[in-house]
């Protein structure tokens, strides 16, 4: 039989509003984070030979060490008892280590692709639980969208989608540790009457996305005491029309979500003359993330997995291939 190949995108995000209440018993700080994906994407392809034991192999030119994509197909292939040779590809476009969720995106897309390309059918509450394993962020890019993140960011709401609003991301050519980011925050143990006033304004957003004067990211004083070069950033974001200019997630990228495409488009010359990588970009709703996802996958889905309310994408199984 012939290998079951596929090329999907792998979309980045943004935190449109980020809080920080404080550290909980287990160690871990208790978020609550608005998620929004966006059209900048890293490139995966898959090659998948059904057949006797397992290979799992990856092209990845970056040799990032401790591939979450590698992991995340391993603990698929271990889940369901996946047998043959899995060939992938990356093609890494979102800059590492900027907040931008791309290694998380990029196991996401290993757990959304396998159960189709391997005739391995997996319920998203099973995808979930195998995402939680491998990172705070993952489980969110099975969803797409916007969502309501709480607790390390793993349990998630939908939230609706806003316009196809233009983004313009920065990343500067410095790295900023998510532990460092944590430290300079210096958030005691987890205390909710303290953080009152952070929950509202959080609420404010989320009941109304517009409002972005609600949209705020409790990483960024601390950040931009480490780093100033970035707050100088940002207030170049604001000044040149954006609708809100922020730090995504712990940084070291900023974004700038513009009114319309004519704005972004003026603003792109004043970053220019600085040491930063500029991506214009888009907001991306969560039904044209699934419906990209459903067109790459396609000619292995079953017909009607072709309806975006079926999700996860659903394949059609492999049939006569012994020992697969």
């Amino acid at each position: 039989m012939p290998p079951r190949t596929a090329r999907v995108r792998a979309h980045a995000k943004i935190n449109l509003s980020l809080k920080v209440l404080g550290r909980r018993p287990d160690g871990f700080h208790e978020l609550r984070t608005v998620f929004h994906t966006i059209g900048l994407h890293d490139i995966l392809e898959f090659r998948f030979t059904p057949g006797r034991g397992l290979r799992i192999g990856l092209d990845d030119p970056l040799r990032l060490p401790d591939n979450l994509v590698l992991r995340a197909a391993h603990a698929f292939a271990e889940r369901f008892g996946v047998r043959g040779s899995l060939e992938m590809k990356l093609d890494k476009r979102i800059p590492a280590g900027g907040g931008l969720g791309g290694g998380s995106s990029d196991a996401a897309a290993v757990l959304l692709a396998l159960p189709v390309l391997t005739g391995k059918p997996a319920s998203l509450a099973e995808l979930t639980e195998i995402a939680a394993s491998l990172g705070s962020d993952v489980p969110f890019f099975l969803y797409g969208g916007a969502a309501l993140g709480l607790g390390r960011g793993e349990e998630l709401y939908p939230l609706p989608d806003l316009p196809t609003l233009p983004v313009l991301v920065l990343a500067p050519p410095l790295h900023v540790s998510t532990p460092e980011a944590y430290r300079a925050l210096g958030r005691g143990a987890l205390t909710l009457d303290e953080n009152s006033s952070k929950l509202r304004s959080l609420q404010s957003f989320v009941w109304r996305p517009g409002n972005w004067r609600a949209a705020e990211n409790d990483f960024e004083d601390a950040v931009f005491r480490l780093h100033p070069e970035l707050e100088r950033w940002q207030r170049k974001l604001e000044r040149s029309g954006a609708h809100v200019a922020r730090l995504s997630g712990s940084g070291a990228a900023l974004f700038g979500v513009f009114p319309n495409q004519s704005k972004l488009q003026g603003a792109l010359p004043r970053f220019r003359s600085e040491p930063l990588k500029v991506f214009s970009t888009h907001l991306v709703s969560r039904a044209r993330y699934r419906a990209g996802w459903l067109r790459n996958l396609r000619e292995h889905l079953a017909e009607t997995a072709l309806k975006e309310s079926e999700w996860p994408p659903r394949t059609r199984p492999i049939k006569n291939v012994r020992n697969a």
